[in-house]
């Protein structure tokens, strides 16, 4: 593709906003994100073809010692959870706890006036202050909010998270409620939520979901601009290896469902290791391996990550066909033959730009690689979560109601796996990390044996993909803007 469009971009130094593609008018953001994982998969592949099926290049750099095993007197690969055979993941994009669950009755999301609304407000350059509302339309745009590394900064504003705004505009007080998403809050209200739940870093997608396989970002700090990028890297492995490295020494099985783009492409060696041949298979298998009982001991479920179908809730989605996409994988779970030793996380990777009213947390440090940071942008480590998103759990032994208030982050689905399968940690980020289970009680009858009524989807037939890639921001209806 790309060959047919020229793409328009600003110059150095300007704050990041999506160019145009002329005559296409498509995102330069979706068109870059787009080349870059399909590139990944190109050059991956090439890769594989001239290492003869090993590895390579050696690495990043020299391993580090592994962390721990979390049950040191057993082997590593010892099932230390035998109530539950299979982990599943499902992890969203781009919208914060409170963007997603602030209105949902219970955790520490909004606090409401005694008009019912938020009473959580954000200044504009001028002083006068932008009021949370509810977003006029389920559609994201792609022109704003920004989560980039120097706007997820200025978000924060040294901890008092009233950047928001400047950074983004007005839409990044937007928020959805159950009109928007009725799956998704039938789900966390009756399965554990998390209230403390954070991105791994203030940052965007394609970094934070390194967090989720490798404890790391590597010094990523945003997504990368050009294919030349990718192809840079695909000889970059963390030095302790993935989650999936991890797994297949210890002949644990795992699959990444997907569109045909891959989180693993993030680390594009793994898509030339010969134990994770045939294991990149295509989202209809999830479905068909959830019904016959042929799901693997740990799944990663991708969304659609380049807008093909529209269902991450990234830029230019409508946020119902994310509830939809949450509702099916739920669903097929539910109904398939191994409901009863089924685990599911479902969490969003960073928080998009969307407001919240939490300050993250310092957190640790998870190696001694330092962030790639350019001469334009803020100065900062990697000793701080990014901003809160939202996590819950699902399971025939989760805490019917429960909130969890313990600290996470997506190395905590790390530290999960870690605790089953007694594996060691790859970076002292999951080495620190809890382990979510607090969510759930294997001690007990399992209170969700038999699955809960859980209401449908939104219906988003009214909406294309098309039409929310062409949507305007998520601008505040009038007298939600307010002298400061």
């Amino acid at each position: 593709m790309g060959s047919n469009y020229q793409v328009t971009t600003g110059g150095s130094g300007s704050r990041s906003k999506p160019g145009r593609l002329l005559g296409g008018h498509l995102p330069e953001r979706r068109l870059s994100r787009r080349q870059i994982l399909q590139g990944a998969m190109v050059g991956g592949a090439g890769v594989a073809l001239a290492g003869c099926g090993s590895w390579p290049f050696g690495g990043s750099g020299s391993s580090l010692p592994a962390g721990p095993r979390p049950f040191p007197t057993k082997a590593a690969g010892t099932d230390m959870i035998p109530e539950i055979d299979h982990i599943v993941v499902v992890m969203l994009e781009n919208h914060s706890f409170d963007n997603v669950l602030g209105m949902l009755g219970r955790g520490d999301g909004f606090t409401l006036g005694s008009n019912g609304q938020p009473m959580a407000t954000n200044p504009e350059s001028n002083g006068d202050l932008v009021h949370a509302f509810h977003t006029p339309t389920p559609c994201r745009a792609f022109s704003e909010p920004d989560q980039t590394w120097n706007d997820s900064h200025m978000s924060y504003s040294n901890g008092t998270n009233q950047g928001f705004v400047l950074a983004s505009g007005p839409s990044a007080m937007a928020y959805y409620d159950s009109s928007d998403m009725p799956f998704t809050y039938g789900l966390a209200g009756s399965f554990p939520v998390s209230d403390q739940y954070y991105s791994s870093l203030l940052g965007q997608t394609f970094p934070n979901r390194r967090y989720l396989i490798s404890g790391t970002s590597l010094g990523m700090i945003n997504d990368l601009p050009s294919f030349s990028d990718v192809v840079a890297t695909v000889a970059n492995r963390p030095p302790n290896g993935t989650i999936f490295d991890m797994l297949n020494s210890v002949g644990v099985s795992w699959k990444n469902y997907n569109y045909g783009i891959s989180t693993l492409m993030l680390y594009p060696y793994l898509l030339t290791e010969p134990a994770n041949f045939g294991k990149m298979v295509g989202i209809n298998q999830f479905y068909s391996d959830a019904a016959s009982g042929a799901l693997p001991a740990f799944s990663l479920v991708d969304p659609d990550l380049v807008n093909f179908v529209g269902n991450s809730g990234g830029e230019g989605d409508d946020i119902q066909l994310a509830d939809n996409f949450l509702a099916s994988i739920v669903n097929a779970l539910v109904k398939g033959p191994k409901w009863s030793n089924t685990l599911l996380v479902w969490n969003f990777d960073e928080a998009g730009g969307y407001y919240d009213h939490v300050p993250p947390p310092s957190a640790p440090v998870p190696d001694g690689v330092a962030p790639e940071l350019t001469s334009s942008d803020e100065p900062g480590s990697f000793d701080r979560y990014g901003f809160r998103v939202p996590c819950g759990l699902v399971c025939p032994y989760a805490r019917p109601g429960y909130v969890s208030h313990v600290v996470a982050d997506h190395t905590s689905v790390l530290k999960l796996v870690e605790t089953k399968w007694n594996l060691p940690a790859m970076t002292k980020r999951d080495a620190a990390a809890s382990d979510l289970l607090d969510m759930v009680d294997f001690s007990s009858k399992p209170a969700f044996l038999t699955p809960p009524r859980l209401p449908a989807p939104a219906n988003p037939s009214s909406l294309t993909v098309a039409s929310c890639e062409m949507s305007s921001a998520q601008n505040p209806p009038a007298g939600y803007v307010t002298a400061g």
